[in-house]
């Protein structure tokens, strides 16, 4: 198996350890350290970084991989996400989600796409379940789909205070929280509940009142779209101050924020201002997502998603709060949140995930050891890309 030794980079786990070598052969981490010198031979590969900043690669939280939408009709449905668009974003692994469609859409195609990602060289993980309950699941309950399916890790996204919801009591709700949690448990798996919030003015109102009525603990929940507005916002930094996980998603428009969305980086900061721990904080995509504009229940506009997004994103938090914390809503606390202990940090037991940045552009990534883009240009392809 090749050696790969990347000299000379200024390392982020993603706390700044740095100017350090790294060495690796295909997934497996085999030392860091401040010199690391080996005879070369034929197979070995060394890349002088010159001071670049290497960085564990982006954990997407949420992408609908096989593709979502529909509120539009039949035509609005939107295009399954390729591997470059992923790579090129410094995104190695992905969380794939059903959304408003579970009916056209499926679980089967959705675990169908991860298993394919997987074979084109990132890492794609799936939850079951859609906006709707009764959740539906690939093997009649949530348990079996957490304990029998590697690449089932969690529901969701289940949406809540949204008119395309089922809205469960807190009964229901609390039921497959702990499914998640139990299901998990005998998985070895964090089961991790992850939930679609709506513009609606109960916000996080059910989650709140299952954490103070119930055994089931804030860190089972983890919400998404909480910069759709300044409300919601407020409520999620209270989540997070409880132990739970808030996610802001970085797809954001013009449209969006004259209705109200705070932008992904901005809602970070906030977000933190208001005294939520950033441990507790991430960022995700919303990739390949129809973005739906909606007015008195009227569909007037619509959108998609873009992965490139979250790496965007990233780069203008690190302006706001600096370069560590910002890498850790990408890297570390999604890796937390979902129980992916193998990824998010680069360290010698975790999947060789990385990727190397000049300045404020990615020069070159690497998922589980296999170089996919390098000097800013793909070198690894899906099945049907050219």
């Amino acid at each position: 198996m090749k050696l790969t030794l990347i000299k000379d980079a200024e390392l982020y786990i993603p706390k700044y350890l740095g100017k350090k070598d790294v060495l690796f052969a295909g997934n497996q981490m085999l030392a860091i350290d401040e010199h690391i010198e080996f005879s070369t031979n034929q197979t070995s590969d060394v890349i002088n970084a010159n001071g670049k900043k290497l960085i564990p690669g982006l954990i997407d939280a949420l992408v609908h991989i096989s593709g979502g939408g529909g509120e539009g009709g039949f035509h609005t449905r939107t295009p399954e996400m390729t591997l470059t668009q992923a790579s090129m974003s410094g995104v190695t692994t992905v969380i794939g989600a059903l959304g408003t469609d579970d009916v056209s859409r499926s679980l089967e195609d959705l675990l169908a796409k991860a298993y394919a990602l997987e074979s084109e060289g990132i890492s794609a993980y799936i939850h079951t379940g859609s906006y709707q309950v009764p959740v539906q699941t690939l093997t009649g309950s949530i348990r079996r789909d957490l304990m029998l399916i590697p690449q089932v890790i969690g529901v969701g996204e289940l949406a809540l205070s949204d008119h395309r919801g089922s809205h469960p009591s807190a009964e229901e709700l609390t039921r497959i929280a702990i499914d998640c949690r139990v299901g998990g448990m005998l998985a070895g798996k964090k089961g991790t509940l992850f939930l679609h919030l709506g513009d609606h003015e109960d916000k996080l109102r059910l989650v709140n009142e299952i954490i103070q009525n119930s055994a089931v603990p804030a860190t089972q929940f983890y919400a998404t779209h909480i910069n759709r507005h300044q409300e919601l916002l407020e409520d999620g930094a209270k989540l997070a101050a409880y132990g739970g996980f808030i996610d802001m998603t970085t797809s954001t428009t013009p449209e969006f924020i004259k209705q109200g969305e705070v932008p992904a980086a901005l809602a970070v900061k906030q977000a933190l201002d208001l005294g939520a721990p950033l441990t507790q904080i991430t960022m995700s995509s919303d990739g390949n997502a129809s973005l739906p504009l909606f007015e008195n229940g009227k569909l007037t506009g619509l959108e998609v998603g873009k992965v490139a997004s979250l790496f965007e994103a990233f780069m203008q938090l690190s302006e706001l709060i600096g370069f560590e914390d910002a890498l850790a809503t990408v890297t570390s606390n999604p890796s937390t949140a979902l129980g992916l202990l193998n990824k998010g940090q680069i360290k010698l037991q975790n999947d060789v995930d990385m990727v190397l940045l000049d300045g404020h552009q990615i020069d070159s990534v690497w998922a589980k050891g296999r170089i996919m883009v390098e000097e800013g240009k793909p070198v690894s392809f899906g099945q049907f890309e050219s």
